[in-house]
């Protein structure tokens, strides 16, 4: 099992403890023994006993002489050679007891405060890291955010002394500053680009309209002006699909009530003109599912999911299936579609920006290989997700989940 620095810190603090307190407790045994050695008066079962003593006479000396006498643990009293040799026993008896009462209890107390210590040092450990976990939960939070870029606006700020923690926790909000300067001046650029791009494809398009409609002009004239059309409307619906993109990666601040089911209808109404031209039929179910965000771009989201069944499907006898629903506290929208066999692993990489399966690899491919990832984008704006399956008969079934509208 993998043990946590705050775990191993505490072990650390424990183990450092126990090891001075086994140092203190062995050079208190040494002490206590040498003092112990030193000491031959010590006696516990025999006493020192003295005899009457008579009423000194003028010869004799002022201070009488006491003979020693030592009472053994029956009772009897013993002096000379047998009382010192009471005492050795009794004294060696003392010295092994006392030894043994230092270590067992030392080793009690040092057990019990040894977990004690353990409990402190688990409390000063969490002390000291909680700032630590405070930017790891900001850095995660910032990673789990649904786009990149997005989230980017959070900062620690840690407050206190100015230490390695600290100094730690303002070079990570320094770097979370620049990555988010770096994100927006990207989705700027994009933005920016796409708009100024803009206005030489309208200009374009109006002098190839003005060539082609002159009455001088020529079939090749008028083939070569529709050939130049196609080309300017793909590269404004590429423009178009960029601006939608940096829109949709933006933070969505406005958000209003919107039921998917009337989007579902609404979208399905635009398109079947063009599921008829391309011989696709469109079927739906749309079930109540109440959502809040920006209405025009959950109508973006369903009308690139519908669209994109439609254009990648068969050439006869096509489908595509939309259904709208409430599944607990997430509505769904799911559409499926009929269509070329997708490999399991390029399911991934459609969401992706520009990205188009084999088959679609080609210059005059329908679509700017934006459609999924405007999806994607929009889907994880509102805090929602986006999945993709392959049928196993062919073509795509694809959900998106978003959260239901609480009110």
């Amino acid at each position: 099992m993998k043990l946590t620095l705050r775990a191993r810190l505490m072990l650390i603090y424990t183990g450092l403890f126990l090891v001075a307190g086994v140092l203190l407790l062995a050079v208190t045994y040494a002490l206590f023994s040498n003092q112990l050695s030193r000491d031959h008066r010590v006696i516990i079962q025999g006493k020192y006993l003295s005899p009457p003593v008579s009423t000194p006479t003028a010869s004799e000396e002022k201070v009488p002489t006491k003979e020693l006498y030592v009472m053994n643990s029956a009772g009897d009293v013993l002096t000379g050679p047998d009382a010192e040799e009471v005492m050795r026993e009794q004294n060696a008896r003392v010295k092994a007891a006392a030894t043994k009462t230092l270590l067992a209890q030392g080793s009690i107390a040092l057990v019990i405060v040894g977990g004690l210590a353990a409990g402190f040092g688990w409390l000063v450990a969490g002390r000291v890291l909680a700032p630590l976990h405070r930017v790891t939960d900001t850095a995660k939070r910032i990673a789990a955010a649904p786009a990149a870029g997005r989230g980017l606006h959070e900062r620690i700020a840690l407050k206190g002394p100015d230490d390695e923690v600290k100094n730690l926790a303002d070079a990570f909000d320094t770097m979370v500053e620049r990555l988010d300067h770096s994100f927006d001046g990207q989705r700027r650029f994009v933005a920016n680009a796409s708009h100024e791009l803009r206005t030489p494809l309208t200009l374009g398009r109006a002098l190839v309209e003005v060539a082609m409609h002159r009455k001088t002009a020529s079939d090749d004239v008028r083939q070569l002006g529709e050939t130049l059309l196609e080309i300017n409307a793909r590269h404004e619906q590429l423009i178009g699909g960029l601006l939608l993109l940096a829109d949709s990666e933006k933070q969505v601040t406005a958000t209003y009530p919107v039921n998917l089911a009337d989007v579902i209808t609404h979208v399905t109404a635009q398109l079947t003109p063009e599921a008829e031209t391309a011989g696709v039929s469109i079927t739906t179910e749309p079930g109540d599912a109440p959502a809040t965000g920006d209405a025009l771009l959950l109508e973006r989201l369903v009308h690139n999911l519908v669209e994109n069944g439609i254009r990648h499907n068969l050439s006869d006898g096509g489908w595509v299936h939309v259904v709208s629903r409430t599944a607990g506290e997430r509505v769904e929208v799911e559409v499926t579609n009929s269509g070329p066999s997708v490999p399991p692993y390029e399911v991934d990489g459609l969401f992706k920006p520009f990205h188009r399966l084999a088959d679609d690899r080609l210059v005059g491919a329908k679509g700017a290989g934006l459609g999924l990832s405007i999806v994607q984008s929009v889907a994880q704006a509102h805090d929602g997700s986006v999945s993709a399956k392959p049928r196993e008969v062919g073509g795509l079934a694809i959900i998106v989940k978003l959260p239901v509208d609480p009110g």
